[in-house]
């Protein structure tokens, strides 16, 4: 509205009277209420956007805003996607392709099993080899999805199929890393911008470690109580990781 630029929508049917649809005006409609058949159709909501005649497509939080198809799919129908690029997307989608770029830029990673596998017997005796307590991570995941902690004693051969099971269930991808597992950790995250052509900046640091179920309660920025030198390192280490990725 400030900036006289005409927007519009999209709900499904669970959502044709929310505050969002009311207020925009113009909304479309991208079918009913699961998401999956709304909110995650990359086809329907491009379809939506065709439709009203969009430039652009900001594609808000959660849903397909870190989908690599749907910003591939934007920019084949000759729509901006305001975001990062498909490469970008499935990139950092990817948790042992984005451990590997950090490591090959002298950035500190956990230890452990970094080749992603979904082989059941090749996990276990990975796996075996490894000091525990360690944690089973899908590749793929997200919002907890796909984790399993591994303690002294514990069923390795069930812990793997349970998140092999989880992470092709919720991501379509079964495959594992397993790290070291860090009990009591924080989770400190550093905002940054990107021009696509290697210039990044960063918007300082957030402490995002008050959570519940693996989401975050409470975000606080910038960080309390962390020593200057990790503040630095972590800022640089964030605009490697960008600038190598040209976000």
């Amino acid at each position: 509205r400030t900036l006289g630029a005409q927007v519009a929508t999209i709900h499904s049917d669970a959502d044709a009277d929310a505050l969002h649809v009311r207020e925009i005006g113009e909304s479309v409609r991208v079918g009913p209420a699961p998401a999956r058949a709304s909110y995650l159709d990359v086809d329907a909501v491009v379809r939506a956007a065709q439709r009203v005649g969009a430039d652009a497509v900001h594609p808000g939080f959660g849903f397909l805003s870190e989908n690599a198809a749907f910003a591939r799919a934007c920019a084949d129908a000759g729509i901006a996607f305001i975001g990062p690029a498909p490469e970008t997307l499935t990139l950092f989608g990817d948790k042992a392709a984005a451990k590997r770029l950090a490591q090959e830029l002298g950035i500190p990673v956990a230890a452990g099993l970094d080749q992603p596998s979904d082989d059941v017997d090749a996990l276990v005796a990975a796996v075996q080899a490894l000091p525990r307590p360690l944690i089973l991570k899908a590749v793929a995941g997200g919002g907890g999805k796909g984790m399993r902690v591994l303690r002294d004693g514990d069923d390795a051969r069930g812990a793997i199929e349970a998140a092999i099971r989880e992470g092709r269930s919720a991501f379509g991808d079964g495959r594992l890393i397993a790290e070291h597992y860090l009990a009591a950790p924080r989770h400190i995250e550093v905002q940054i911008l990107g021009d696509g052509e290697g210039g990044v900046i960063h918007l300082h640091d957030r402490e995002c470690s008050l959570q519940r179920r693996y989401q975050k309660v409470l975000e606080e920025a910038p960080v309390t109580s962390l020593p200057t030198a990790a503040r630095e390192a972590l800022s640089q280490h964030a605009l490697a990781l960008g600038r190598a990725s040209r976000y």
